[in-house]
């Protein structure tokens, strides 16, 4: 038996990711598509931050700080395990290093979302989209060191095929986040903002992948209880 453990961090983070969005989504849908103030007169598909800053706000707010309290809890959770020996324990200064750097642009990030739903984008678009890219720059760099330390553990630790699945796991994830979001901002340069915030969306549903895969990287300390 499983039980209840470190493991529920990621998954009840993703899960109220995932809720967080259908429910933006499905209510814009439901309305009718309906036009917001925030959007672009030339705009027919809504972003986010533009459901977001309607009266789902207090939603989106609660989503991302539930979303980023319980990852960053994973986090925390997994430099705690491997440092007991509970997880594959990093055999380096250097790990560690990695390890710390990630749960530190991860708080970046989690900072960013969470100031983002509260400055929305309907009356502070500008420091909306500045907390956006400090969202999307902190987790990307996050991701980036993580899969690097899981990169030197599988070195040491050939015999632990979970830490190859999880770094191919994030690997992936941080190809198919850093095109997508590249083409996000170029869609936006470029005013093409339907595309922008069909981009946005695929962007946040893939985020909730990305969280998930944490359980991978947990779940082992169950059998170390």
């Amino acid at each position: 038996m499983w039980g209840v453990s470190y493991w529920a961090f990621p998954v009840i983070s993703s899960l109220c990711w995932l809720g967080m969005l259908l429910g933006l989504l499905i209510s814009w849908l439901v309305e009718g598509r309906p036009h917001y103030a925030s959007m672009d007169p030339s705009q027919k598909i809504a972003y986010i931050s533009d459901v977001g800053a309607q009266w789902l706000k207090p939603l989106f707010i609660v989503g991302s700080v539930v979303t980023t309290v319980f990852l960053d809890l994973g986090f925390l959770s997994a430099r705690f395990l491997r440092h007991n020996g509970r997880l594959a324990a990093n055999t380096s200064t250097f790990q560690k290093v990695l390890s710390w750097l990630s749960i530190l642009f991860a708080a970046v990030g989690t900072v960013g979302l969470i100031c983002l739903s509260i400055f929305d984008t309907l009356r502070h678009p500008t420091l909306h989209d500045l907390f956006l890219l400090l969202f999307i720059g902190g987790y990307v760099i996050s991701a980036i060191f993580t899969c690097w330390e899981y990169q030197r553990l599988g070195i040491h630790f050939r015999e632990h095929r979970i830490l190859r699945i999880s770094f191919w796991i994030k690997f992936v994830f941080i190809i198919i986040e850093i095109c997508l979001a590249i083409a996000f901002g170029v869609c936006n340069f470029r005013d093409r903002f339907n595309a922008a915030a069909v981009l946005e969306w695929v962007i946040a549903f893939i985020f909730t992948l990305w969280v998930f895969s944490f359980f991978v990287d947990l779940i082992p300390a169950v059998k170390t209880k």
